[in-house]
């Protein structure tokens, strides 16, 4: 695996490759690799010839600074594990590359930034589309991978890609979820063992609602069992939304579509969990 900080050097390495007519994976992370992004990796491996990984934690994209300072950062074990998984090029910039001087570009989704996350995270999404924007600049891919539990954000990249003309194709890959059910994430290595395991409240929320609404239950019905679940329960819920997965809006009938989807968050401790759930499938 090639490992450069340098956007002229991985500039030129994608240059050379696609003069072989190679064709390039791209899988942008912020690290603390977990099996989820191996997924991606294993995604990018069956459609591209090379595959590319970015490692770096965008301080634009997050909205709270103590959040910033205590995301998990595992550099060295990131770069053996993608060597051991098949990464061709690793690219890891400072904010000094990715930032140099003053940034003042901000991104506005109409409503698509301003619903759930966005509601909660205001700015978050202007963040993860400039340093996307300029990662995609970078390194010119012919394919980008993103994982669907960060749903919100997938739709608003594509809505990206669409909107700047971006030449590549944006593949979704399905949420990996530990044996207790608990969604993937890097913050999972901030919740202690006790705690980990008390997060599966959010997987079994999702599951009893989803259940609810196929038995043609009613959103109200399906919001109730949530509340529910987490009203004796150290786990704070901050949103339960049954969406469809094209512009976000709420659904409030025709669940029994391929597109709705049930998105849900909250915190366990002081860490801040997501998770999503398609009624179909």
């Amino acid at each position: 695996m090639i490992s450069t900080g340098s956007i002229a050097d991985i500039q030129a390495l994608i240059s050379q490759f696609k003069s072989e007519g190679k064709k390039i994976g791209f899988v942008p992370t912020m690290g603390a690799l977990h099996e989820g992004h191996l997924s991606l990796i294993d995604a990018a491996k069956e459609k591209a010839d090379i595959v590319v990984c970015s490692i770096y934690v965008n301080p634009t994209q997050f909205t709270n600074q103590d959040d910033l300072k205590q995301y998990p950062r595992n550099v060295e074990t990131d770069k053996s594990l993608l060597e051991n998984n098949g990464c061709d090029v690793l690219f890891l910039p400072s904010d000094d590359v990715m930032y140099a001087g003053r940034n003042t570009i901000k991104f506005d989704f109409g409503d698509l930034d301003k619903v759930m996350e966005g509601k909660f995270r205001p700015g978050h999404f202007s963040g993860v589309a400039l340093i996307v924007s300029k990662l995609f600049n970078i390194v010119q891919p012919n394919y980008a991978f993103f994982g669907q539990k960060d749903l919100q954000q997938l739709t608003i990249i594509k809505k990206l890609v669409e909107e700047l003309f971006f030449n590549l194709e944006i593949v979704p890959v399905a949420i990996k979820r530990e044996p207790n059910g608990l969604a993937m994430s890097s913050r999972n290595e901030r919740l202690s063992k006790e705690e980990r395991h008390e997060a599966q409240i959010f997987y079994k929320a999702l599951s009893e609602a989803k259940l609810i609404l196929k038995q043609n239950h009613s959103a109200e019905n399906a919001k109730e069992i949530v509340k529910s679940l987490f009203s004796n329960h150290r786990a704070q819920l901050e949103y339960f939304e049954i969406v469809n997965d094209k512009d976000l809006h709420s659904k409030t009938k025709n669940y029994l579509e391929a597109d709705t989807v049930l998105c849900i968050a909250g915190f366990i401790g002081n860490v801040r969990l997501i998770d999503n759930m398609y009624l179909i499938s």
